[in-house]
């Protein structure tokens, strides 16, 4: 592409960061300036604390930490000068201090001419949800304007363009020619679009385009899906990202707003597929960030540990994936033939333990019955699958699904052991969408669709007993997840339920579950938050609940 005289090219570097690693974050700066420049780039756009990854939470306390990372802008300010790069300007994410009051702060600074040349405080720190800034930094008080090549620039950090005044009101006095914001938003299912209305409202109050870049990649149990993009004053989208991957683009702004260029815009994703791909990178990230190079699953033939482990497949290599079949006497055939061949499709290690003498021993000792004998049984296949993770250095996977969750409908110290829980926020009629989503792509792509039809199709059960059904203990799936959402994502009491329709019996019966499950959820693993609304971040009742209403 040809860039006029009087035009200023912007690299979008989504990049994946990890919390702490100073070294590792700064070198992704360098390689990614690199290929920007290589690009006639001038300005090269980084991630919300990009040199520390995010989010850092306490450890943004540490002086310590922040010194290095101060260290670390400094020095990497030195070597794109030294390898000839000091004519570009750099934004990158860190963190700073409020040498006032010794307190960190969330910072943009712009690293040019082998300096830190200028820098920004984010104004708006979010104290909801998943965030926890406004305890942790202090606020910035000032709006900034870069002049770079005769454009100005006016900058922000993601919660500055949500909230209305501060900066972005104040710039929009500033006669800026482009409004540049970098972001370190999780996802959440549909919050794609509520972010493009956002810039779409920005860029028409500032009267200039709105440069939106996101950082991807998981951390713990947030997943980032980067979907950068820039957006004009119309609301007409100039450049959209891949979500799910590290990406680089490039936009060109001339003074004439006709001729800037509108450049790659990726294809956006259906619900099922997003969803999908941010359990996967979730699950990918988690392991990669706690060095770990392979997992282990239970298989039992049901359609959640083939979720699972096709997730695992996908996060990390069918060779890397160790599927246990653990069966017992209640285990049907049909469910230990589902596992084999999930397994097969899937190019994943299988093995068969068989639980039934150790089940025996434990009878002859104990002589447990019903709830009793039945979760003893998930205790042994946990004993069996936390063995393979030490011996083998595997991430064992809890396979729960967030409908079970809710309703403390798993073992504790059973089938909720794990180090990580792929589809904890994941509904269990979603998780049937996931499955089926998964095959179609599977076939679109003239591959083997990886989940056996059987394990998607037949009444789910936890097979601990003859004829066990899981609707002999819940209501029926379709039923309940529409209540759940309600009750957990909407936030709806008992008379909101009512009065959305759900029949009385109905509601009392999964308040109740809900309500008496939160000691089970506050042990169960992490997984990646999917919804507006995840257990454990976001979502934590009193361990004690009177209130019904």
């Amino acid at each position: 592409m040809t860039i006029g005289n009087n035009s200023l090219r912007f690299a979008l570097a989504q990049i994946d960061t990890c919390v702490g690693d100073l070294d590792g974050n700064g070198e992704k700066v360098l390689e990614f300036t690199r290929k920007s420049v290589a690009n006639k780039a001038t300005v090269v756009v980084f991630p919300e604390m990009t040199l520390t990854g995010y989010p850092i939470e306490d450890l943004a306390f540490r002086a310590t930490f922040r010194n290095a990372a101060w260290d670390k802008a400094n020095a990497l300010a030195s070597q794109l000068k030294d390898e000839g790069f000091a004519d570009a300007y750099v934004v990158v994410g860190t963190v700073g201090t409020d040498n006032e009051r010794g307190l960190p702060r969330n910072r943009m600074v712009i690293l040019h001419d082998g300096v830190v040349w200028a820098g920004y405080d984010k104004h708006f720190l979010p104290n909801y949800g998943v965030f926890d800034e406004f305890r942790i930094f202090t606020s910035g008080q000032k709006s900034v304007v870069l002049e770079i090549d005769g454009y100005r620039i006016g900058v922000a950090i993601c919660e500055d363009i949500w909230q209305d005044g501060g900066p972005v009101a104040e710039l929009a006095t500033k006669n800026i020619d482009v409004l540049l914001t970098i972001n370190g938003s999780p996802y959440e299912a549909g919050k794609g679009h509520t972010r493009h209305e956002l810039g779409a409202r920005r860029a028409k109050e500032v009267h200039a385009p709105v440069v939106y870049l996101n950082q991807v990649g998981g951390q713990d149990d947030l997943v980032f899906d980067g979907g950068s993009f820039i957006i004009d004053e119309d609301g007409a989208l100039l450049e959209r990202s891949p979500q799910f991957v590290e990406h680089l683009d490039f936009w060109d702004l001339t003074h004439d707003a006709s001729m800037s260029n509108a450049s790659a815009l990726s294809s956006e994703l259906a619900t099922d597929e997003e969803m999908y791909r941010a359990c996967v990178l979730g699950l990918r990230d988690y392991m990669l960030k706690n060095h770990f190079a392979g997992v282990c699953v239970g298989l039992s033939g049901g359609i959640d540990s083939a979720l699972v482990a096709t997730m695992a497949s996908d996060a990390c290599g069918g060779d890397n994936v160790w599927g246990i079949s653990m069966p017992s006497t209640y285990s049907s055939q049909g469910s230990r033939d589902d596992a084999r061949l999930l397994a097969s499709n899937l190019g994943a290690h299988y093995q068969t333990e068989s639980i039934e003498r150790v089940f025996d021993c434990y009878q002859q000792q104990l002589h447990l019955e019903g709830i009793a004998a039945e979760n003893i049984q998930a205790r042994i296949r946990g004993v069996i699958v936390m063995a393979y993770s030490n011996s083998k250095g595997l991430l064992a996977l809890a396979p729960g699904n967030k409908s079970e969750l809710a309703c403390g409908y798993s073992t504790i110290y059973g089938d909720a052991i794990g180090g990580f829980a792929p589809i904890k926020d994941v509904l269990k009629t979603k998780v049937w969408d996931l499955a089926r989503w998964r095959n179609r792509y599977a076939e679109s792509h003239d591959d083997l669709p990886p989940i056996p039809i059987s394990s998607i199709e037949k009444a789910p059960s936890a097979e601990l007993r003859p004829g066990q059904r899981d609707s002999d203990s819940l209501p029926e799936y379709g039923l309940l997840d529409k209540v759940l959402e309600a009750y957990i994502e909407l936030a709806h009491g008992r008379a909101d339920l009512l009065a959305d329709g759900f029949d009385e019996h109905t509601v009392d019966t999964v308040m109740r579950l809900v309500d008496r499950a939160e000691w089970k959820r506050r042990q169960y693993p992490l997984g990646p938050k999917v919804t507006a609304l995840a257990f454990g971040r976001d979502r934590r009742l009193p361990v004690t609940n009177a209130f019904r209403e």
